[in-house]
C-alpha cells in the first residue's frame, strides 16, 4: 500500500459541508433520519453505515476540539463552558439514539449479507454497547465527564517558586536533574508540599468519581466497576487474572533490575543512600541533557529524526505543523500531561504536551508522534468505527517509536557521550516504568473491588501496594506524607480509569518490535506500519500477529524481554 501523509478532510455526502455542531436541536434531525430510514437492500445498508459513520466522525471531532481547547487553556471559562455544554446537553441526548442505531443494525436481517470477517470486530463492539446501555446511566456519565475535567483544572494551577521564579510542575522537575543535591531536595519538597495543598480536594474528587462509577456498573448489572470497565473497554482477549500475573511478573523479574539500576546510580553519584530526589540526577561535572530549548525546536528536531527513520513519519508531523495541530510548550494554566488526539474527520490528529527542555520531553514527543502516525495510517479505513483500535496496540505504536528513533537521536544530541547517556536513560525508563504501571493497575483493582472504602483505608492500601513495588535501593524514610498522596499525580486514575496496564502490555510489544528492528530494520518497520494500518478491524492477537509479535504478557515473557533490554543496556 502507498501511504501518504497528505490526507484530506473526509468529504461529506450526508451532512451539509457548512454544518457545525452547535445545539442538540440542529443535530437531532440527522440521528432521527438514520433511525427512521428504511433499509431494504445490501446497498441500502452499506450507504446507511457510511452516513452514520460520517455523522459520528463530525460529532466526535467536535467533542475532541472542545477537549483540546480547554486543556490548552484551563483558565478560560468560555472554553470550559463549551466543553461542559457538549457533555451535559449534547452527548446525553445522543446516547439513546446511538443505542437505537446499534439495535437497528444488529436486528436487520441484511446483517448476514455483510462480509463477516471484515465487520467482525465492529459488530462485536456494537453488541457489547447494546449489552451495556442503560438509560439511567446517561445523566451519571454526563456528570462524570464534567467532574473528571476538574482534575486538569486543579493540576494546571499548580506552580512552585525556585530561585525567585515561578515554574509549572513540569518545568520545576528539570531541577531534579541538577548535580546540586540541596537544590534537588528543596525542589522535590516544594513540589510535594504544593501537591499536598490540594490533597483533600483531590481525595474528595476521586471518592465522588468512584461512587458514580460504581453506580454505573451496578445499573448495568455488574458487581463492580472493574468488571464493567473490562467489558466497556473491549478487553475481549484477556482477563483480570492476566493482570494479576503481570503484577507478579513485574515484582519477580523487573524489580531486581530496578534495584540494580538504582545501586549503580547511587555509586555513580558517590552517595551513602539514594533518596527519591536523586534518581534523575547527574554526577558533579556532568551537565543535565539539554536536547532543545523551545517547543518549535523540539518539533523541528523530531521531524529530522523521523525523516532518518522513515520519511513518511516525518511527513505526518510536518502535515500537523502545517495545520497548527500541535501545542508543545509547558505554561501556567495549561492542563498537565500529554496526548495525541485523533480527529476523525480531519484525519491529522493534534499533539498536546508540556515540554520544558528535558530528556523525557523527547520521549514524550516521539511517543505521541507514534500515536500520530497510527492516526494517519488508519485514516483510509472506510468506517469511523474501523479506526477505533484497541489501546493495547495504540500504545505499541507509540512505545515502539520511542525505541526505533533512539539510533537517530543525534539530531537532539550531536555529542556522542550525550547520545549514549540519552539511550541509557531511555532503556532505564523502559525497565523502571514497569513497577509503576503494576502499582497503578493493582491499586485500581482494589479501589473498585472495594468501592465503599474511606480515605484512610485507601491511603493504607495505596502505601501497601506502593511498597510492594518500591525499589529497596531508595531510602524513603521520613517521606511518607508525600508518598501517601503519590497516586494523585496520575491523571489516568481521574480521567481514564483502568487505562494503564496497556502501557505495560504494549511496552512488551514494543520491545518485541525493537528486537525485530535490531535484526532487520526495514522488515520491522513494514510489520509496524502493516499492523497499524489495520486500525481496529482485527482482534488484538491478530493485530499483534500482523506486527510479527505474540500477544503475551505472562511472567515468563516479561523475564525474556527484560533480559534482552538489560543485555542491550550493557552494550552501551
Amino acid at each position: 500500500m502507498n501511504y501518504t501523509a497528505d490526507i484530506k478532510k473526509i468529504d461529506r455526502h450526508y451532512v451539509p459541508k457548512d454544518f457545525h455542531v452547535t445545539t442538540w436541536e440542529s443535530l437531532e434531525p440527522f440521528f432521527k433520519e438514520l433511525v427512521e430510514r428504511p433499509i431494504d437492500t445490501k446497498p441500502d445498508l452499506e450507504k446507511w453505515l457510511l452516513d452514520m459513520s460520517e455523522l459520528e466522525a463530525i460529532v466526535t471531532e467536535d467533542a475532541c476540539w472542545r477537549h483540546v481547547r480547554m486543556t490548552c487553556d484551563t483558565e478560560n471559562k468560555a472554553l470550559e463552558e463549551a466543553f461542559n455544554y457538549f457533555y451535559l446537553e449534547i452527548q446525553p441526548k445522543i446516547q439513546p439514539y446511538a443505542d437505537r442505531l446499534n439495535r437497528k443494525l444488529i436486528e436487520s436481517p441484511l446483517i448476514t449479507s455483510l462480509d463477516q470477517k471484515k465487520y467482525f470486530t465492529y459488530l462485536r463492539s456494537v453488541k457489547k454497547s447494546i449489552d451495556l446501555f442503560r438509560e439511567k446511566n446517561i445523566p451519571i456519565q454526563a456528570e462524570i465527564s464534567v467532574i473528571q475535567q476538574q482534575y486538569g483544572v486543579i493540576a494546571g494551577k499548580m506552580t512552585v517558586e525556585v530561585n525567585g521564579r515561578e515554574y509549572t510542575m513540569q518545568q520545576a522537575s528539570k531541577f531534579l536533574e541538577s548535580h546540586d543535591r540541596t537544590l534537588r531536595e528543596s525542589v522535590y519538597r516544594k513540589m510535594n508540599e504544593r501537591r499536598a495543598q490540594d490533597k483533600e480536594i483531590l481525595n474528595e474528587l476521586y471518592s465522588k468519581l468512584i461512587s458514580l462509577r460504581h453506580q454505573i456498573a451496578q445499573n448495568a448489572g455488574f458487581q463492580n466497576y472493574r468488571d464493567y470497565k473490562f467489558v466497556e473497554m473491549g478487553r475481549f482477549d484477556y482477563k483480570k487474572e492476566d493482570c494479576y500475573n503481570f503484577h507478579e511478573g513485574v515484582r519477580k523479574y523487573v524489580l531486581p533490575l530496578v534495584d540494580e539500576l538504582n545501586r549503580r546510580k547511587r555509586e555513580k553519584l558517590k552517595l551513602d543512600t539514594l533518596k527519591p530526589w536523586d534518581t534523575e540526577a547527574e554526577a558533579e561535572g556532568v551537565k543535565p541533557l539539554e536536547p532543545f530549548k523551545t517547543g518549535s525546536e523540539l518539533l523541528q528536531k523530531s521531524i529530522s529524526c523521523f525523516a532518518e527513520l522513515r520519511p513518511f513519519f516525518a511527513d505526518c508531523l510536518a502535515k500537523m505543523d502545517q495545520l497548527h495541530h500541535l501545542d508543545l510548550d509547558s505554561r501556567k494554566g495549561k492542563a498537565p500531561g500529554g496526548y495525541n488526539m485523533p480527529l476523525a474527520e480531519s484525519g491529522a490528529p493534534f499533539i498536546f504536551m508540556n515540554a520544558a527542555g528535558q530528556m523525557h520531553d523527547v520521549t514524550t514527543m516521539v511517543h505521541e508522534g507514534g500515536h500520530a502516525v497510527h492516526s494517519f495510517l488508519a485514516h483510509h479505513l472506510e468506517l469511523n468505527a474501523f479506526k477505533d483500535y484497541p489501546m493495547e496496540i495504540a500504545e505499541v505504536a507509540s512505545m515502539s517509536m520511542e525505541l526505533f528513533t533512539m539510533d537517530y537521536w543525534n539530531t537532539f544530541f550531536p555529542n556522542h557521550d550525550d547520545l549514549q547517556r540519552a539511550k541509557e536513560h531511555q532503556l532505564e525508563r523502559v525497565i523502571t516504568i514497569m513497577p509503576w504501571i503494576a502499582t497503578i493497575d493493582k491499586f485500581q483493582h482494589w479501589v473498585y473491588e472495594n468501592p465503599n472504602h474511606n480515605v484512610g483505608e485507601r491511603t493504607e492500601k495505596w502505601m501497601e501496594i506502593l511498597n510492594e513495588f518500591a525499589s529497596n535501593e531508595i531510602d524513603f524514610s521520613g517521606l511518607d506524607d508525600y508518598r501517601k498522596i503519590g497516586w494523585q499525580k496520575q491523571l489516568h486514575l481521574f480521567e481514564v480509569p483502568f487505562y494503564y496496564i496497556e502501557y505495560g502490555i504494549a511496552q512488551l510489544g514494543a520491545i518485541g518490535l525493537w528486537k525485530q528492528f535490531k535484526e532487520n530494520k526495514e522488515k520491522a518497520l513494514d510489520n509496524y506500519m502493516n499492523a497499524l494500518s489495520l486500525g481496529g478491524t482485527k482482534p488484538l492477537p491478530e493485530l499483534y500477529e500482523a506486527a510479527g509479535l505474540k500477544f503475551d504478557f505472562s511472567p515468563a515473557y516479561i523475564k525474556e524481554l527484560m533480559e534482552f533490554v538489560h543485555d542491550e543496556m550493557s552494550k552501551l
